[in-house]
């Protein structure tokens, strides 16, 4: 569909993207879904930061990929996946740029994870980020 607009992230829209220290993990339902020491905080505007996590810490097998998909003019359309034996709660929880604009091309690989359709996002700091 060539009439979703692209926007370019700047100082009325800032979006950082950077490498996340800590070690974040995704659990659901007593199981880790997601554990990474390779996550990406991405900052925009005024929400809340978001870690993208690369696929190959990412549990696949426990997520089934759905038909939703939402259009968002600085990062692209996102493709998503519901997590297995979550119930409804885990509909569409998590979401993934395959194809995503210039700006913020480094989360392609990555994907992210609604903190309210899980049981929790987990950042531990680690040996290397300096904090023990």
């Amino acid at each position: 569909m060539s009439d979703k607009s692209i926007k370019i992230p700047g100082p009325d829209h800032p979006i950082t993207v950077e490498h996340n220290p800590c070690r974040v993990v995704v659990t659901l339902g007593g199981r880790t879904v997601a554990d990474s020491r390779d996550a990406l905080t991405l900052r925009e505007a005024s929400y809340p930061p978001v870690q993208y996590i690369p696929s190959k810490d990412v549990d696949m097998s426990l997520l089934q990929r759905t038909d939703h998909r939402t259009h968002c003019p600085y990062k692209g359309d996102a493709a998503y996946y519901s997590i297995i034996r979550g119930g409804e709660r885990a509909e569409n929880a998590v979401w993934t740029y395959e194809a995503p604009n210039a700006a913020v091309s480094n989360i392609k690989g990555h994907l992210a994870f609604y903190p309210d359709r899980v049981d929790s996002i987990e950042e531990m700091a680690s040996p290397e980020a300096g904090t023990f």
